[in-house]
Parts: structure tokens; C-alpha cells; sequence
């Protein structure tokens, strides 16, 4: 079970009628089937999957620094906002970490819930696409389940000599190819000073889409959003996954490698949109927010304004 602590939701409270904001609205929920349907937020307090990357630690914060940001954010969803607490990783357990996750995942989606979890570091996105397999493979053998990844880097190093923050998305590609499922996976922001030629020969050779930094300017926005589109359309179900090092260092220094050049938020927002709007989203997660080095909270708040966007339904 995951831990519970209600104490980051605070902030103003507007005499206006019709003037909720977050922290007015959310509770918590302890056992996924005890409210009706809703927003459940999770978090994912982990540092291991960095440091095993050799990044700077800081994320394991990050769940509840996000928390605060969002508090005091205008509400304008109409349905139920849940906090379901956090999933700790201990040490260096990374593996029995993701696989509680998985199973908070799995267990808030078989509620009704749309989970949305904050990391820690990007190795959440392995724990999250497990909860999300595991929900999904006990209604349909061969789901076409996409992963669109808003991030700096592919992640996709090889895990057979280590697992960390670097490598969810090659471990997901191994389960593709052991449950049988195709691997639809969309990388959009990838810095080619990032990623070495063998990281681009594995994108190319897994049949990633891809779409660097320097792509995504506001002349190319169209092309890239009819790319997004057919993607989607030769998925059945969706997992967006946001790592905040995508964002230029000016919006996001808050995080283990900050970009030199980055996506801003103002190209960003329209595609995340094409996204949340398809009807195909079922599950959300942020990574490697890490508030030791968050100035003036720059980072948690442009990751609290994407959260914003992503919910804005219901």
C-alpha cells in the first residue's frame, strides 16, 4: 500500500463562488475501489534508476515538490481528483520499487481511475508501463499500446548490464517481444548531442518515431502534429510520458541533466494536447523533476501547468 501525506495540499482560499483550486478538491484514497472514478495522482519517490545512470540525485523529492506546486492551481476539472500517496523506493531496490508501482498501476486502473504518477526519476516510466500492461493484458492479447515520450533523451540503453533511468524503454521493448505485442514508441525532443550513433541505430532499428529538439519549431509544428496524429491512430491505447528535461534549462533547471537547447513549453503544450484529446490516453507520468536545484521553483511549475493541461477533461 502505498503512503499517504496530505500535507502538500495547501494554499489560498478565494470568498468567489465557483473558485476551487487543488488543494480544495483532492483526498485521499487508500484502496483504489473505495470511490467512484476519478484523477488518482501517485507518486514515485525514487532516486536509484539516477544514480545508477550517473545523474544528480534530487528526484526522490520531486512527488512532493510537484504536489505543492499544484495546490494552489485554479481547478477546472468536474470530476474527483484523488491523491493515492507514494510508492518509496528504498536504496538501491529499484526492481521491487517498479514492480509495486506496477501493481498501484494496475490496481487504480482496474478502479475506474485515470492514474497520473509523479516521479522521481525516469525509471518510472518501467513500473508504469508494467501497471498499464498488466491492466490491459487481462482484456485484449495483442493491444496496440503506444508510448509517446516528451524527452531529451530515448532512454533506451541496453539493460543487460544495468537497469536505471536510462534504459525503460529498452526493457518495454523486451516485453513487447516476450508478450508478443508490437512496439509503437514516439520520442519527440531528442537532443542528437545527447544520444550516441549506437542509441539512434537501436531508435532505428526498434522503429522508433523521432523528432529532435531543433525539429520542433513553430514553422515545423504542423508537419510534426499530423506525425503525431497517424502515430496515434495505428495505436488502440496510449501512455504519455513526459521526462521535464525536455524543456529548455531556462523553464526546467530543476532536473538531472538540464538541456542546452530543450522544447519550451509554448510548442509543447498544442501536441500534449493532440494527445490528451485522442481518447486513447489511459495513463500519465512525469519524471526527473529534482527540486535541489529547482530555481525559483521554475521547474514544478511548468511540470504543475503540463498536469494542468493533461487533466483539464473530466
Amino acid at each position: 500500500m502505498a503512503d499517504i501525506d496530505m500535507t502538500a495540499w495547501q494554499g489560498r482560499i478565494d470568498p468567489e463562488p465557483d473558485s476551487l483550486r487543488w488543494h480544495q478538491h483532492i483526498l485521499p484514497l487508500s484502496h483504489a475501489l473505495e470511490r467512484a472514478p476519478g484523477l488518482a495522482l501517485l507518486g514515485f519517490a525514487s532516486d536509484a534508476g539516477v544514480l545508477r545512470n550517473q545523474g544528480r540525485p534530487g528526484a526522490a523529492l520531486g512527488p512532493q515538490a510537484l504536489r505543492r506546486a499544484l495546490a494552489n492551481l485554479a481547478l477546472h476539472r468536474a470530476g474527483p481528483v484523488y491523491d493515492a500517496g507514494d510508492i518509496h523506493c528504498h536504496g538501491d531496490e529499484l526492481e521491487s520499487a517498479q514492480e509495486a508501482l506496477g501493481e498501484r498501476v494496475s490496481a487504480l486502473l482496474d478502479g475506474g481511475h485515470f492514474p497520473l504518477v509523479l516521479g522521481g526519476g525516469h525509471e518510472v516510466a518501467f513500473g508504469s508501463w508494467l501497471g498499464l500492461a498488466r491492466h490491459l493484458g487481462q482484456r485484449d492479447a495483442t493491444t496496440r499500446l503506444g508510448i509517446i515520450n516528451f524527452d531529451a533523451h530515448f532512454d533506451l540503453r541496453d539493460p543487460a548490464t544495468v537497469r536505471s533511468s536510462g534504459t525503460p524503454f529498452a526493457q518495454i521493448a523486451q516485453q513487447c517481444e516476450a508478450r508478443g505485442w508490437p512496439f509503437h514508441y514516439a520520442c519527440l525532443g531528442v537532443s542528437r548531442a545527447s544520444n550516441t550513433r549506437a542509441l539512434f541505430q537501436r531508435a532505428q532499428a526498434l522503429g522508433v518515431m523521432v523528432r529532435e529538439d531543433h525539429e520542433m519549431t513553430e514553422a515545423g509544428l504542423n508537419t510534426i502534429a499530423r506525425d503525431l496524429e497517424r502515430f496515434i491512430q495505428a495505436c488502440d491505447h496510449l501512455y504519455l510520458t513526459i521526462d521535464l528535461d525536455v524543456l529548455p534549462a531556462c523553464e526546467a533547471p530543476g532536473v538531472s541533466a538540464p538541456a542546452a537547447r530543450g522544447v519550451p513549453l509554448s510548442l509543447l503544450e498544442p501536441l500534449i494536447e493532440i494527445v490528451r484529446d485522442s481518447g486513447k490516453l489511459r495513463l500519465t507520468d512525469f519524471a526527473e523533476l529534482n527540486p535541489d536545484y529547482d530555481i525559483d521553483g521554475r521547474t514544478a511549475k511548468a511540470a504543475a501547468r503540463l498536469i494542468h493541461l493533461v487533466t483539464l477533461t473530466g
